[in-house]
């Protein structure tokens, strides 16, 4: 016969059972070394006197930058080292020379001390100017050496102010030194000029750029960029396109590289399923004396010759690299056997050889192609908030349900006891 001891343990037996299925998940180890070099992240924020502005769910845009980067330093993967550097953060005159040296590593990039990383970014106050480029000098800088990925994620509200020091140069500059860094930028309710500037300074090292409405969007945005970081890194493949899409190789997500002779275009073919998003960016390196002024083009085209969507760039030989990217998310479909749709893609470069140099080979070329789960797909969880942790979540609501259920025959079986007597 079952006691109402008996009953009562059995039950603190399950729910303790379940509790420790939350606490150490099916797989989990303790994280151990895999050999891998850590990732590197330093996160760049402007903090000029526009940051001021409340605009962004009725606070100002630097608390949305605050709170945004102390959810995001609490989620952090451990095996990510990452730092913190700001802009216009400490000159408050008008003296521009000044002003534009106003960039400072808040926290250095290196293994996360929470507590410390979220003390320093309460300091913050919108003061200055909005040195981008040489932000972004000393952002390389600080993330030199080791072997892992290394990422700059710029949040900015506004155009750089130290020009002629463009920081799409400066990013060309970064990304002609080969040493696989990626600059990823976000724009707080940003005008044109922003967005286009912004959108430049990704393009250029195969980045994104994340236009920002809301405090959600923020956080959401960075979280992803600094899991990213920690992502493996991809060896390049040789590939070689063709001089038409029907002919062309067929990619999937990666890295690649190839030759393209002088003003001419190369093609190369992707599949792309109902809610998916394709991410491509191209890099042409002028390996030998080259005439200025010269341009770079990747587009996605439908197999029937529709354009999709462009990216284009412009050098005037400041750089040995010349670099643009595309995104095109394509639609879910209400029809679950919808095929994948072929995108063509094709890389135009107009670099001509300076008098006397040989045209081949041709141009190095570097392709990257990233086919990913669309930011409105049910299953892409970082959309909406959760992040690394949405199994708990579900976990947590499967341990309500049961417990529901149990607790419930108890106390259905306790009265029923309670009338038998």
């Amino acid at each position: 016969m079952i006691t109402r001891q008996r009953l009562a343990a059995g039950v603190c037996a399950l729910l303790a059972a379940l509790t420790a299925g939350i606490a150490f998940p099916a797989g989990a180890v303790a994280d151990e070394p895999d050999g891998q070099a850590a990732p590197k992240v330093e996160l760049v924020l402007d903090v000029s006197g526009s940051m001021r502005t409340r605009d962004i769910d009725g606070g100002s845009r630097m608390a949305a930058a605050k709170q945004a980067f102390n959810e995001v330093l609490d989620a952090t993967p451990e095996e990510v080292q990452l730092g913190i550097r700001t802009l216009g953060a400490d000159y408050r005159g008008d003296d521009r020379k000044t002003g534009c040296k106003d960039t400072a590593q808040l926290y250095p990039v290196g293994p996360l001390d929470r507590t410390e990383a979220k003390t320093a970014v309460a300091t913050l106050a919108p003061t200055g100017w909005t040195p981008i480029g040489p932000a972004l000098q000393k952002a390389a800088t600080d993330l030199e050496g080791g072997d892992g990925t290394r990422r700059i994620v710029l949040i900015s509200d506004g155009e750089d102010t130290c020009q002629p020091l463009d920081p799409c140069e400066v990013a060309r500059e970064i990304a002609a030194k080969g040493i696989g860094l990626t600059i990823d930028t976000l724009g707080l309710v940003p005008d044109a000029k922003t967005r286009d500037q912004l959108s430049c300074i990704a393009d250029a090292t195969g980045g994104t750029y994340t236009s920002v409405q809301h405090k959600e969007e923020l956080t959401d945005r960075v979280g992803q960029l600094v899991d990213r970081a920690a992502d493996p890194v991809v060896t390049p493949v040789a590939t070689e396109g063709a001089d038409d899409c029907a002919k062309a190789p067929a990619l999937k997500s990666g890295l690649y590289t190839d030759r393209e002779e002088f003003g001419r275009q190369r093609w190369y073919r992707v599949d792309v399923e109902p809610g998916q998003e394709l991410r491509a960016s191209v890099s042409v390196a002028d390996d030998r004396a080259v005439n200025p002024d010269y341009g770079l083009l990747l587009r996605a085209v439908t197999v029937h010759g529709r354009e999709i969507v462009r990216g284009e760039a412009a050098g005037t030989g400041r750089t040995d690299v010349i670099s643009t990217g595309l995104r095109y998310p394509r639609p879910e479909s209400d029809d679950e056997s919808a095929p994948a749709e072929t995108v063509c893609l094709q890389v135009t470069n107009s670099f001509s050889a300076a008098a006397g140099v040989k045209t081949s080979p041709g141009l190095p070329l570097e392709l990257t192609v990233d086919v990913v789960d669309g930011p409105d797909k049910a299953g892409d969880v970082a959309a909406f908030g959760l992040g690394r942790g949405w199994w708990l979540l579900g976990v947590l609501v499967l341990v309500g349900f049961l417990a529901g259920l149990v607790w419930g025959w108890l106390s259905r079986w306790r009265v029923a006891v309670w009338r038998t007597n």
